[in-house]
């Protein structure tokens, strides 16, 4: 059982008033891990993991609409400019803590909390290969393909940097099919970050991106199995949803 906080931890947990970003976006209950995130592929890594830790927490739109990401307050959290970002009020000590980058948030998530992520320190660190896999691959490389083939870059008269993420986005998925061989989850029968990493970025890739074709999809043997498993379990339904669309 956790030791209760007496009132001077307490109150420091919950002030989060040294962090500029809760002067744009207050902290309605501020003893609540705080997000900062939109429903893309990167942002719901985090809230579906929040979902599936069942964490407290509260949900902050950032409108990319009005370059919310952009403003001095949400730079303040993340030099970068990106979501998702969080605030944990009850951070390492019980002092709040400031991250962002979704590797890193959903590492500390699972260090936080004790789930989905191998406590055997070999299963860890391979566990921490394949959200790498993702942050360093399938993450980049998918989403320039959505550039180049539904976004600006799909104007574009040279159709060599569409082709080359489309054999770079199979050759990924290539990889991941391969992983999933005789698994259930990229860990074997463990659902873990790696999954939650990935999940949305395929989910995009043949949905929002309407690259299923493209990427031969449907030639795959293991992962559209996988995302279907994932895609049906009831904390990732909610946080494919969160934080709401403006």
């Amino acid at each position: 059982m956790r030791p209760q906080r007496n009132a001077r931890a307490t109150s420091l947990m919950s002030d989060l008033s040294s962090f500029p970003i809760t002067r744009r976006w207050p902290a309605q209950h501020p003893d609540r891990i705080q997000l900062y995130s939109l429903p893309t592929p990167n942002g719901v890594k985090v809230s579906i993991m929040l979902e599936e830790t069942g964490l407290p927490y509260e949900p902050h739109t950032i409108d990319f609409g009005k370059d919310d990401q952009k403003t001095p307050e949400f730079l303040s959290l993340n030099p970068n400019g990106k979501i998702p970002a969080i605030i944990d009020p009850d951070g390492p000590g019980g002092r709040p803590l400031g991250l962002f980058e979704s590797g890193a948030i959903l590492q500390y998530l699972a260090e936080k909390t004790g789930k989905f992520l191998p406590g055997d320190p070999a299963r860890r660190w391979q566990t921490l290969q394949w959200v790498h896999f993702q942050m360093g691959g399938i993450g980049p490389m998918f989403g320039q393909l959505g550039f180049f083939h539904k976004f600006a870059g799909r104007e574009y008269e040279d159709k060599r940097p569409l082709q080359r993420y489309v054999a770079e986005s199979r050759r990924l998925l290539g990889v991941l099919d391969a992983r999933l061989d005789g698994r259930q989850w990229i860990m074997d029968g463990d659902y873990t970050i790696a999954d939650i990493a990935s999940l949305g970025w395929v989910r995009n890739l043949i949905g929002f991106y309407g690259a299923r074709e493209l990427v031969a999809f449907d030639e795959l043997k293991h992962v559209p199995a996988w995302l279907e498993r994932g895609l049906a379990r009831p904390a990732v339904q909610r946080g494919l949803e969160i934080p709401k669309r403006p």
